[in-house]
């Protein structure tokens, strides 16, 4: 029997819950750390809930806050981005939170050159180190598989950080969804902060052609080899969170979700065949 996963809750498993009772959920579930979002209407920091109100209450069920997720799009540095990135490193301190996740440009139109987004991505991480030191939180950079986004690969952001020596304060995001889709076989475990889990079940559907609402929780029909990259990160050094992020509706819509996570949780501990 393999030691147990160190599983975590992102807020978007659940986005309809209250705050109180999506801890509650990750309580029960034995989950010891939860990311919460500013991207979810009427919920956490876009509603107005006190940062120290989200520490109060995780502190209440013994829940760590992992991450704030997301800056974005954070790699086009310009003064609207530092104005968000030090609200959120704000919040992020003040509620407890390790870390803020950082999220590329991830729409069609993009004009500039690789030449562009590389300056401009060591750009932005060499503004970002210096907010990160200042409030005492990492920056998780997570890159978005999809064709259209500027930052894909892990690879890069590793590269990136390195070159404007921000080791102390950055970490990659390994998605299992985004490694996927970019054709990705690098592993960083060694800097990986965070990892982000979920699961296709769609096998029609053309790679190019997958998107969130595809992704639900990992089980037996997963096409995306899940337990199969988590044995590999756990393998090479991985010892960290591996946090659920399902977009799909149906997962959303779940009657109950904790019987479904707890499943997923059950499917995933299994040894690889």
């Amino acid at each position: 029997m393999k030691s147990p996963l160190r599983f975590a809750l992102n807020r978007m498993v659940a986005p309809h819950l209250s705050l109180p009772d999506f801890i509650q959920l990750a309580a029960a579930l034995n989950c010891e750390a939860i990311e919460i979002r500013n991207d979810l209407k009427n919920r956490e920091i876009e509603y107005g809930t006190p940062a120290s109100r989200v520490r109060e209450l995780c502190a209440a069920q013994g829940i760590k806050v992992l991450s704030i997720n997301a800056l974005y799009p954070f790699d086009v540095w310009n003064d609207e981005r530092r104005a968000q990135a030090i609200e959120l490193a704000t919040y992020a301190r003040e509620c407890g939170a390790e870390g803020l996740v950082m999220c590329p440009f991830n729409q069609p139109g993009d004009t500039r050159n690789d030449a562009q987004r590389a300056a401009g991505l060591r750009t932005a991480l060499s503004e970002l180190a210096l907010i990160l030191r200042e409030y005492g939180i990492l920056g998780f950079i997570e890159p978005l598989g999809f064709t259209v986004s500027a930052l894909r690969r892990k690879r890069v952001a590793v590269d990136a950080i390195k070159a404007i020596g921000g080791l102390d304060v950055f970490r990659v995001v390994h998605d299992t969804f985004h490694h996927h889709l970019a054709g990705e076989h690098e592993f960083f475990p060694e800097l990986t902060g965070l990892v982000h889990i979920s699961g296709v079940e769609d096998r029609e559907a053309p790679l190019d052609s997958i998107r969130d609402g595809h992704r639900v929780l990992v089980g037996e029909d997963d096409i995306l080899g899940n337990a199969a990259q988590i044995e590999t990160l756990l393998s090479t050094g991985y010892s960290g969170y591996l946090s659920f992020e399902p977009f799909a509706e149906s997962v959303h819509g779940l009657a109950d979700i904790r019987q479904a996570l707890g499943s997923s949780m059950a499917y995933l501990q299994k040894p690889l065949p």
